[in-house]
């Protein structure tokens, strides 16, 4: 990690969004929230009394005024979360959610440690409000970040992370997904495709998080690191600041992987855990190997048992393959036309960017023995073998995927890709388009599940 870092110096949180202020009014529809404090402006204007019960009726003023502090400082709430609350509930994930339940039958009798940390978890009163307006609001949410807390635990004890170091990282686990309290709920509906500008809400929420996290004054400085880091990639192809290796915190890599992971066993699939180990063979070069080793005898074990229900992978998968062998194509088509290509590859732009993340994505996939131009062949050649195709299926989606964040990566870092300002860019620009579209057809076909962030 450098050692100045402009994220990590970046001063006071961001002020509450609209959505963040129109989740709590309509969480006080249903529970008594109300101020402990009067609630200001940043110019002085008191917008509501000490002791006033807050409704969704005080929407439309607070949100009109930027205030002084954030809101949930000046409120309490009734029935909050704390800390036997994050217990019971991570229990009740123990016993009835897939992943928690994997886990716990791999640690045995140790299965209690992917709770433990929860009962000496720092938690101030306006972190705990925002865990119970995630809780009243965003349900799903709340359950990703317990799940995503116990794989978190699982791969610290599988890494022998001390008692002091799994407290820290349980809290960053839990609380990394607080800044997501502030964008649009719209983000997490899986047939809303988030694509170009709308991104750069989903790219600065672990900012947010990391922000709101400094200023509980509670944590150590290495949660925040880490919260900062949950969607790096050991390649450098993550966000927000796009570093690389060793760069990343321990904590950091562990919740990389563990946020992977999680998403997995939440989409709405067949074998996750058949899916989840070909992406970690497939991208091997983005997650940390000694952490990965960790997971993939697990789900192996998975994959063994559910063998005899292995899914039909469907009529198709051709169609997946060809729109992946038409990509690759278009881009070489792409290429040809723009003039003076040669120094466009040499330049820290758009063409370099696409070109080098589309020679990674055929190099994984060669390494896989799945190279595109062969891919109609295997697929021949497997008819009748059902749990075969669904594999070929699995990673074919996959590079699919990949295709469609190298366009969003694109389009996030050179702006002038979407305005189409230059010549270049326009063509950059009508290749993503081109892409995008190929994709969500292809996978729409077979029912594929949203994009991961």
């Amino acid at each position: 990690m450098p050692m100045t870092d402009p994220l990590l110096e970046t001063g006071a949180s961001p002020p509450d969004s609209a959505h963040y202020l129109r989740a709590v009014t309509d969480m006080a529809e249903r529970c008594a929230v109300v101020t402990q404090d009067a609630i200001y402006s940043d110019n002085g204007i008191k917008l509501v009394e000490k002791g006033a019960r807050i409704d969704s009726r005080l929407y439309d003023r607070l949100v009109q005024h930027k205030l002084r502090e954030p809101i949930d400082s000046h409120l309490t709430v009734e029935n909050a979360v704390d800390a036997p609350a994050l217990m019971a509930a991570a229990k009740e994930l123990l016993a009835t959610a897939p992943l928690p339940r994997l886990l716990a039958q791999a640690l045995g009798a140790a299965s209690e440690r992917l709770i433990a940390p929860l009962r000496s978890l720092p938690l101030t009163e306006p972190m705990a409000f925002k865990l119970t307006v995630m809780r009243a609001q965003r349900p799903d949410l709340y359950q990703h970040s317990l799940q995503f807390m116990m794989v978190a635990m699982f791969l610290a004890l599988k890494s022998g992370l001390g008692e002091r170091e799994c407290v820290s990282l349980a809290a960053a686990a839990l609380l990394h997904d607080v800044g997501v309290l502030h964008m649009d709920p719209a983000w997490r509906d899986r047939q809303n495709k988030v694509t170009g500008a709308e991104r750069k809400h989903l790219v600065a929420h672990p900012i947010t998080a990391m922000l709101m996290i400094r200023d509980a004054r509670v944590y150590p400085r290495a949660v925040e690191v880490a919260v900062l880091e949950h969607h790096e990639r050991m390649d450098g192809t993550g966000y927000p600041r796009g570093i690389a290796g060793k760069e990343i915190s321990a904590m950091g890599q562990i919740l990389l992987l563990a946020e992977v992971v999680t998403a997995f066993y939440e989409k709405p699939t067949d074998m996750p855990g058949q899916q989840l180990s070909l992406v970690l063979r497939l991208n091997h070069r983005k997650f940390p190997a000694a952490l990965v080793s960790h997971l993939l005898p697990l789900l192996q074990e998975e994959q063994e048992r559910d063998a005899a229900q292995a899914p039909l992978a469907g009529e198709h998968i051709e169609a997946m393959a060809q729109a992946l062998v038409d990509a690759f194509g278009q881009w070489e088509h792409a290429k040809t036309a723009m003039p003076g290509v040669a120094a466009l590859l040499a330049q820290n732009g758009p063409v370099s960017f696409v070109d080098a993340r589309l020679r990674a994505l055929l190099k994984a996939l060669t390494e896989a023995g799945t190279h595109p131009d062969h891919q109609a062949l295997l697929i021949e050649q497997l008819q009748g073998d059902a749990a075969g195709l669904a594999e070929v299926a699995f990673v074919v989606r996959e590079a699919l995927w990949q295709l469609e964040s190298i366009v969003n990566g694109c389009q996030r870092r050179w702006p002038g890709v979407l305005e189409r300002s230059q010549p270049v860019e326009a063509a950059v620009a009508l290749w993503c388009d081109t892409v995008r579209a190929q994709v969500h057809e292809a996978t729409g076909r077979l029912g594929a599940a949203a994009p991961r962030a």
